[in-house]
């Protein structure tokens, strides 16, 4: 009688189930479709936020940038730029190192943008609801308070952070059952706990700026761009709200794409903050190239009617003709003088 023995947790049987195979590893590589897809995506989005920083910091002085702290504007824009890249740590193989790097990058600077945009929705509010002069709250404004909330929010994230990784930091760990012949190479999050934490101390931020945008969206639009800054965060909280239930419900290469997804999607997000001053500065660099390319234009014309006059200026054939003669007379009379011999009785007078 045959009996029936299990294969280990790294094997899995034939179909035949008269032998046990090797499961292989599998991750989300930069190789894997998903994985370049996510990669390509990433650095794209990185390029495009360095351009518009870029852009900025050109059109710096125009009335739109100088807006709402065009600092405040630096400063989200350079953390996007890292939220984009920390989503690569998600991808390729892992190790104890990039497991930790993952959740803190992750969690500080996704904080300092959301403070980012809760600082400038504040400079907003204040500044369209705060007139009466020598009113405390006027004084805050000028004084720069709200920019301090960056650096409040960012600490107590990497307070959180920090208990997480001396407490139960994330490690690496395998799943042998979720998908047959594989072995799933994973990062376990460690606390469970401190992972949620630092989730939900980035929601609540994260709800706080939507609420203060939202209520300053009737707010005059010219510069301020309210409706863009609750937009944005409309869209970061309902990424990250879908991201809980599907993060739970997935396993494997698709979770970790998932989670990356949510980073670059929320990213995106926020950058749409930007979408007016991007328009204004993008007119006037369109306004400047017609400029330059007129003034490009006038100095062909002028080169051309340079180069005209030139070719209209002839010799005549009566100027070249008399020059002509000018230069063959002399050597002629010199010639003619030596050839004609003298007469006999010419000589002896000379003599």
């Amino acid at each position: 009688m045959e009996q029936c023995m299990m294969c280990p947790d790294d094997q899995y049987a034939t179909i035949q189930q008269n032998h046990c195979l090797q499961k292989s590893d599998t991750y989300l590589a930069y190789e894997d479709p998903m994985g370049k897809a996510m990669a390509n995506t990433a650095l794209s989005l990185t390029v495009l936020t360095a351009a518009v920083l870029g852009l900025l910091v050109k059109h710096r002085d125009i009335p739109t940038v100088k807006a709402n702290n065009r600092a405040l504007s630096y400063t989200l824009l350079i953390s996007l730029t890292f939220c984009f890249l920390c989503s690569l740590l998600f991808t390729g193989w892992a190790n104890t190192a990039t497991s930790i790097l993952q959740q803190t990058i992750f969690g500080v600077v996704f904080t300092v943008a959301v403070s980012t945009v809760l600082a400038k929705t504040v400079t907003v509010v204040l500044a369209f609801k705060v007139t009466a002069p020598g009113r405390r709250m006027r004084q805050l404004l000028v004084s720069g308070a709200p920019n301090y909330v960056i650096p409040i929010c960012s600490l107590i994230q990497l307070t959180l952070c920090g208990v997480w990784m001396r407490t139960n930091p994330p490690y690496i760990d395998t799943d042998a059952q979720s998908e047959c012949g594989h072995i799933i190479i994973v990062c376990n999050k460690g606390s469970l706990t401190a992972f949620y934490c630092v989730l939900g101390y980035l929601g609540s931020l994260a709800l706080v700026s939507f609420t203060v945008a939202f209520l300053a969206r009737n707010l005059p639009d010219t510069f301020n761009g309210a409706k863009f800054l609750t937009f944005s965060m409309l869209v970061f909280c309902s990424v990250w709200i879908t991201f809980l239930p599907v993060y739970h419900s997935t396993k494997g290469k698709v979770m970790v794409a998932m989670e990356v997804f949510s980073i670059l999607a929320s990213s995106a997000g926020l950058e749409c903050i930007f979408a007016p001053k991007i328009s204004q500065c993008l007119e006037l660099s369109c306004s400047q190239l017609q400029v330059i390319g007129e003034r490009i234009t006038l100095a062909q014309d002028k080169i051309e009617k340079i180069k005209g006059s030139k070719k209209a200026i002839k010799v005549s054939p009566s100027t070249r003709l008399l020059s002509t003669c000018r230069s063959i007379a002399p050597p002629l009379v010199a010639r003619s003088a030596k050839a004609v011999p003298l007469h006999p009785e010419q000589a002896r007078a000379a003599g």
